[in-house]
């Protein structure tokens, strides 16, 4: 049975993604398409938005009342907690995919999870999360080396983002620090800062064209390095992510839940 999807956020460069990918997997129905209220796009067949020909769904500002399995909510921080909101007022599986969250929004959005099975991820790729599993490993077997592991992330996007570092990045450091132990952060150097502390995590964010998303984890040591890269090529990998979450949420009891539990990692 197909799952049945609605997406908040539809009318967006990722929304208009899961449109188009979820039209051509069986998997899926797309069922209902929301944006802000005041889109001039309201009203329109959302399929006719996402390139893909009529699909029989208009763009909504509000949920409608039909039968959902998930929401996928590809949004904004406070368009992502209002939409937490309703789904735990409607008892509905969310799929979070929205970035950007203040610590407040973001734990207002984890606090649904109580009633309603909710899957948040920084990232919805399934290589970064694999990545993020391959990062825990490297910090675990490098937090006692002899000369100590020096730990800087870099990572990349397009012009277009809003929030630095990313919150995949500080994600990739929370791993990291987690299990070596590393007590204060380092956005970008200049001037003289001196010897570079090991108790630090470095932070490098680099904004520049088109680009959907790298990161790479840096493990240096006296003598050799361990990098850990992974990039996005286009923004489809975080759509496939979307929808593979929305599909493992189907029937799951409340709680939070992660790539990670996606991926059996």
């Amino acid at each position: 049975m197909a799952t049945r999807i609605a997406i908040h956020g539809a009318a967006g460069r990722m929304g208009q993604r899961l449109v188009a990918l979820s039209a051509v997997d069986k998997q899926f129905e797309l069922v209902a398409a929301v944006d802000r209220a005041g889109h001039p796009k309201l009203g329109d067949d959302v399929g006719q938005l996402a390139g893909v020909g009529t699909l029989g769904v208009p763009l909504s500002a509000t949920l409608q009342d039909t039968k959902i399995d998930v929401v996928i909510d590809f949004s904004g921080p406070a368009a992502a907690v209002a939409i937490a909101r309703e789904c735990q007022q409607r008892q509905l599986a969310l799929v979070v995919a929205t970035t950007g969250l203040e610590p407040e929004q973001l734990n207002e959005v984890r606090a649904a999870a109580k009633t309603i099975p909710l899957l948040w991820s920084p990232s919805m790729s399934l290589a970064v999360n694999l990545a993020m599993k391959l990062s825990g490993v490297a910090a675990g077997a490098l937090a006692d080396h002899p000369s100590g592991a020096d730990v800087e992330i870099i990572e990349r996007h397009h012009r277009f983002k809003e929030d630095a570092p990313s919150g995949t990045a500080l994600r990739f450091g929370e791993i990291i620090a987690g299990v070596m132990g590393q007590k204060t952060q380092q956005h970008g150097r200049e001037g003289r800062p001196g010897q570079r502390p090991h108790g630090e995590i470095g932070y490098h964010a680099v904004r520049t064209g088109d680009n959907p998303g790298e990161h790479t984890i840096i493990f240096g040591l006296l003598g050799e390095t361990l990098e850990i890269t992974v990039r996005a090529s286009n923004r489809d990998c975080y759509a496939h992510g979307a929808l593979s979450a929305a599909r493992f949420l189907v029937g799951k009891p409340a709680g939070l839940y992660g790539i990670e539990n996606v991926l059996g990692l």
